[in-house]
């Protein structure tokens, strides 16, 4: 796998006042595997916040972590049948979220890797959703 990639990630939430429309974001970012687990490092600008977000996402067999910094600040952790809590640090304020993963898995192919995360969360330890993250790395050029 080369270090530019192309990065597709597809957010999906499962409740009842969600229309079940997926958030996608593909950009351009950067991977490298070291010790086993793989990393990929992008940029991100979002939508009504001014200032960039720095997101380093980590990730192996069992585990995937987000971890931003910028203008939202926050390490979201996700282990398979672990319920994990963080804070979640935007410009408007902050908010403690649970994250319960029931399944993570991973697909490495030799310009691909895919990635797949079931989780639910909660925000102040009551229940929001039940959601799905799909993320594709792809070597550039393909």
């Amino acid at each position: 796998m080369t270090k530019d990639v192309i990065l597709n990630i597809t957010g999906m939430q499962f409740n009842d006042r969600s229309n079940d429309e997926p958030i996608e974001l593909i950009t351009r970012g950067n991977y490298y595997k070291k010790n086993n687990k793989h990393y990929v490092i992008y940029d991100e600008i979002m939508e009504g916040i001014s200032g960039t977000t720095k997101n380093t996402i980590k990730f192996g067999d069992s585990f995937f972590q987000l971890t931003k910094s910028g203008a939202i600040n926050t390490s979201m952790v996700f282990e398979e049948n672990k319920k994990n809590v963080t804070n979640y640090n935007t410009p408007f304020g902050s908010i403690v979220i649970g994250l319960d993963a029931s399944n993570i898995s991973v697909e490495e192919l030799e310009d691909e890797i895919s990635v797949n995360v079931d989780y639910s969360i909660d925000a102040n330890c009551e229940y929001l959703a039940d959601c799905n993250i799909k993320m594709k790395i792809q070597a550039t050029g393909k």
